[in-house]
């Protein structure tokens, strides 16, 4: 059996993964045009945003590179970062530490996208 190098692995599925930056960021932007209800204006932003940034961060959705910036993103480190990032801002609004509306079911909101992205991200990289 061929074994296919990291390189090739990671640009054959950067297409999907750019249409999935596109889609993810552009529903999560629509929400602030559109008003479509409580779940879409207050929940479904929580849930894409973290998802297309850790696709950006991770460099997904372009060609292979091997440098500083994918080495220290690497997947466990984004999450781990994107959770603290993400779980430091609803404590922030719960301690009123800046004016926003604390809703515990933005936790479950942020890792919705987000851990499902990461399991996917390791799966593809191996």
């Amino acid at each position: 059996m061929p074994t296919v190098s990291k390189k090739t692995k990671h640009d054959t599925f950067a297409p999907f993964w750019a249409a999935g930056l596109i889609l993810l960021g552009g529903t999560g932007l629509a929400t602030v045009w559109v008003k479509l209800g409580p779940f879409w204006n207050g929940h479904v932003l929580d849930m894409t945003g973290p998802a297309w940034n850790y696709i950006l961060f991770r460099g997904l959705y372009t060609s292979y590179a091997e440098n500083t910036w994918t080495r220290f993103f690497s997947a466990k480190r984004t999450l781990i970062i994107f959770l603290f990032v993400c779980f430091g801002i609803e404590s922030a609004q719960y301690f009123n530490l800046y004016e926003a509306t604390f809703d515990p079911w933005d936790f479950l909101a942020y890792i919705s996208i987000l851990i499902p992205l990461f399991l996917l991200d390791l799966r593809l990289s191996k």
